[in-house]
This record gives structure tokens, C-alpha cells and sequence, in this order.
């Protein structure tokens, strides 16, 4: 499958990387129609530069907004054709920030954003022309944006009122995204480590900490760390991307043969170079680790202790465990305990069998291939409160939708409803996020 490695060494944002994706093919004309099929094309036009980073040329991108008056004394001078890319030396090129309470860009323009809900943004996306998958990656992305904000805020998702990431700008950066994975035809995305910056910027909401609030909500889960000078070196639509779409790798996948590399221009001039560095390939797929199930009949056993044990396996390192009944000679009731366990931890897990139940003997089958869903997590409002949802995807399509059973339980006996009526709730407005209603 095609696969792309985001090389994150010196952050990530929106337009670092379309500028990536341009400099890797995507044509600047396939983009601009697509993205017409949503914003008119009166309303923004893409400008586009080859700029100079340390040595490095790499693509930057600006969203021209009607109306707007780009006057940032250190912008490169864009010419009304760029198709051929001007090379330029950028001295601080891009967005400094894209958190959806900016007013202003940090370039300079003073002009006001359309001030947008999640549910406006969606039913734009929706009731567009653009192909199904880049319509649930771009909701993907923006419903990501929307609940950060919202956790942070204290509201409830859709009333999270999006500014800067609202703006016509900031629209084209994520579906432009979607656009170019879609025309490059990438299945998978893995992202490395994660420079932030850090230091202070100011917002509306004053001054605030980087990396801000939203990113450090989005990026949990993925390591992230700030070294280098203090600036906010990624922005909340970055990661965003990253947390709607990608995997981490520490390095490149061991299956991943890169083709290509292409680096998209950042804001700042630094020590090190400001760019997106994006790697471009074939992924064969992850080498499975071997794995074995591990299998004991029992007829003497006490019921209670099952569950103990489960626990000893499970703390191990055992991937799974469950029990069978089942009928063993002379039609004598017992119970089949399976353990699905790798390499590493095959052996202590055997022990924890003949230490902690009553089996002398057990078989150990090896287990040929195993599939597995990319799992990710997201909090939902309910009128009940909030519960966390597991999505799962296989091959780039969402195949499973599930609520958090605990939450789900705590927050019927807390509200005196059904159990079943707060996963029913939970479950039908992620799937209205997603879109798939």
C-alpha cells in the first residue's frame, strides 16, 4: 500500500504540509478545483512559492482570503502567476498560529473570520462533490479540532465556535490534505516523534503556553518533546492531522521503502531548518511478531479462581484470554482456558498456567496470521455526560463503532437510566460526527 512517514523534527502545520504534498506532485490546479467544490473560487486563491530553508528548498503555501491584504514585511513577493514557482528566500514564511480562537493571522492581516460551528463545517463538506473518503477524512480532522477545543473550553462539541480553524484558510489546509492523500492514493500515515516549540504566544485569550492547549490535547498519545528556539513550531491543525490519521513509528517501518521526500516550508528561519519533511513509499505491511495460543482442558478446578488468574495472565503480558465449557471423557463438564500470548511472553505465561490452575499439561499452537483494525479513542457529550468511544478502521475505512462499557455503566447508575440507552445515545453521535449518518 502507498504510505507517507511525517518527519515532524521541526513541527507541523496545515501549510507546511501542502507545500509538502505540492513539492512531492500534487498538481497546484487539481487542488484549487477540488477545493472549489466547497469554497467558491472568488472566495481564497492559493499562493504558492519555492523558498529557501537552510539550505533547503521546500514549497511554501499561503491562502490568499478575498479581501485580506498580505503585508508582512518579511513575506516573500508572490507574482499573480506561480505556477512556475519563483524561487524566493523565505525570512519567516507561514501561519504562526491556527488555534480557532485567533483572530488574526500572524502575519499581519487584521481582517475578521466567518465565525463557524463544527455542524456548518460538516454540512459544507457533506453537501459538496468531493469523493466519500476525502469528505470522512476532512470530518475526521475538523471533529478531532472540535473536541479538543471543546474539552478545553468546557462546552459541548457542537458549540465550539471555530474562529482561525472556521476560516476559509484554514478549511482549505485540512481538506487540502484529504485532497492530497486521496490523489496520491495514500493508505497509510505514520508520524514520528513530535517537535512542538515552546515558549509563550499571545491569542485572543491572552497569553498562553506552547505547545497551546489544543495541541497538547491532540497529541496525546504520541510522543512529543520541544527543542530549539521558542517559538510554536506545531499548530493545532497539525496536530489534528496527526491525530485523526496517523501512527506512530519511532523511525522508518522496517516494510516502508521510501521513493520519494519532499519538505514543505514553515514560518520560522531557524537554526535548524523549519520545514515538514514528508516521506513517500511503499508499505508491505508490518512483520507479525509470532504468536501462540496456549490451550488447557480443566474439570477440577474452582470456578472462583478463573478470574484471578485471568488477572496473573493478563498483568504478564498475555495479548488476550477466555474460557470455553466444554465436554470432556465419559461426558464430564470442564472448561477449555485459551491464552493468546507472542514470543516474549509465551514462557511466563505458560508458568502462570501450572503455577495458578490445577492443568498438567497444556498445548501450544502457533498462530499464523493475524489481522488487526487501527483502533483510536474519542470522548463524546451525551445528555447523560460524556463517554469514551473506540473507532476502528481497517484499510482505511471505518469498520467498528463501540462505547466505553464503564462509562457507559457509571453514567446509567448515576442518571437512573438504562445502560443501553446511554451506548445508544453515545454511539449515534459519534456516528454523527463521523458523518455517516
Amino acid at each position: 500500500m502507498n504510505a507517507i512517514y511525517l518527519d515532524c523534527f521541526s513541527g507541523i502545520s496545515g501549510n507546511m504540509l501542502l507545500g509538502a504534498f505540492l513539492q512531492a506532485g500534487v498538481p497546484r490546479e487539481y487542488l484549487e478545483a477540488e477545493l472549489h467544490k466547497v469554497i467558491p473560487p472568488e472566495e481564497f486563491q492559493l499562493q504558492v512559492a519555492t523558498v529557501s530553508k537552510n539550505g533547503i528548498q521546500a514549497e511554501y503555501v499561503e491562502v490568499k482570503v478575498s479581501g485580506e491584504t498580505l503585508f508582512h514585511p518579511l513575506m516573500p513577493h508572490f507574482h499573480e502567476h506561480e505556477h512556475n514557482h519563483e524561487h524566493v528566500h523565505g525570512h519567516g514564511h507561514g501561519r504562526e498560529h491556527e488555534h480557532e480562537h485567533e483572530q488574526e493571522h500572524a502575519h499581519g492581516t487584521a481582517h475578521s473570520h466567518e465565525h463557524r460551528t463544527l455542524a456548518d463545517i460538516r454540512r459544507m463538506i457533506v453537501d459538496s462533490a468531493l469523493s466519500d473518503r476525502v469528505k470522512k477524512r476532512s470530518i475526521a480532522i475538523f471533529t478531532c479540532l472540535a473536541e479538543a477545543e471543546g474539552k478545553i473550553h468546557g462546552r459541548l462539541v457542537d458549540e465550539v465556535h471555530f474562529h482561525e480553524v472556521g476560516a476559509t484558510d484554514s478549511i482549505v489546509d485540512i481538506i487540502g490534505t484529504a485532497l492530497a492523500l486521496e490523489y496520491l492514493e495514500i493508505d497509510k500515515v505514520f508520524v514520528s516523534r513530535v517537535n512542538t516549540g515552546s515558549g509563550l504566544v499571545e491569542c485572543a485569550h491572552g497569553t498562553m503556553m506552547v505547545p497551546a492547549p489544543a495541541t497538547a490535547e491532540l497529541l496525546r498519545g504520541f510522543p512529543f518533546y520541544h527543542r530549539g528556539e521558542e517559538k510554536e513550531l506545531t499548530t493545532p491543525t497539525g496536530a489534528a492531522v496527526i491525530h485523526a490519521l496517523a501512527e506512530f513509528a519511532e523511525n522508518l517501518p522496517m516494510d516502508f521503502q521510501p521513493e520519494k521526500i519532499a519538505y514543505g516550508a514553515g514560518f520560522w528561519d531557524l537554526k535548524a531548518p523549519n520545514v515538514l519533511r514528508i516521506y513517500f513509499g511503499e508499505y508491505q505491511g508490518r512483520r507479525e511478531q509470532k504468536r501462540y495460543v496456549l490451550e488447557t482442558n480443566i474439570d477440577d478446578m474452582n470456578p472462583q479462581d478463573y478470574g484471578y488468574v485471568y488477572e496473573c495472565l493478563l498483568e504478564a503480558g498475555a495479548l488476550d484470554v477466555w474460557t470455553s465449557p466444554i465436554f470432556m471423557k465419559k461426558n464430564r463438564p470442564a472448561t477449555a482456558l485459551s491464552v493468546l500470548v507472542d514470543e516474549e511472553h509465551k514462557e511466563i505465561c505458560g508458568d502462570i498456567i501450572f503455577r495458578e490452575t490445577t492443568s498438567i499439561g497444556l498445548r501450544v499452537v502457533p498462530v499464523e496470521q493475524r489481522r488487526e483494525a487501527m483502533r483510536r479513542t474519542a470522548m463524546v457529550g451525551t445528555p447523560y455526560g460524556e463517554v469514551s468511544c473506540k473507532i476502528s478502521a481497517y484499510k482505511g475505512h471505518i469498520v467498528s463503532l463501540s462505547a466505553e462499557y464503564e462509562d457507559c455503566r457509571r453514567l446509567a447508575k448515576e442518571q437512573g437510566v438504562p445502560l443501553k440507552k446511554v451506548r445508544q445515545a453515545a454511539l449515534a453521535e459519534l456516528s454523527r460526527r463521523l458523518g455517516e449518518n
